[in-house]
């Protein structure tokens, strides 16, 4: 049974940093995309960045490059999130989730397995 298990949320203040972690097990293969995705109040969930297993392709949403750095553990099925000059806009729920294969596609309902989330607020 997949299981991910995300860690590493909590209140930081604009301008900080915050890293977050997604731990997998059950894996079935071993090609496969980590994603991290977030959700807002009122707001659709969103893909945040998602990297492969294979050979640590990456793709990152406009809003979060040059300030989010995804990256991987294979040995662990483990996928960090490292958040620098937050700003209160990335205020949101974080969610990790996982697809079997090698396309490094960043989009929601590309991802059939889930963590139950951790919430980020960015607030002075």
């Amino acid at each position: 049974q997949v299981h991910l298990v995300e860690s590493g949320g909590g209140l930081v203040q604009p301008g900080g940093s915050q890293r977050l972690s997604c731990a997998g097990s059950g894996f079935t293969s071993d090609y496969y995309v980590i994603g991290w995705f977030r959700q807002a109040p009122g707001k659709e969930r969103e893909g945040v960045s998602c990297i492969s297993s294979s050979d640590g392709s990456t793709y990152y949403a406009s809003s979060v490059k040059g300030r989010f750095t995804i990256s991987r553990d294979n040995a662990r099925n483990t996928v960090y999130l490292q958040m620098n000059s937050l700003k209160p806009e990335d205020t949101a729920d974080y969610y990790c989730a996982v697809r079997w294969g090698l396309r490094v596609l960043c989009t929601p309902n590309e991802y059939p397995y889930w963590g139950q989330g951790t919430q980020v607020t960015v607030s002075s």
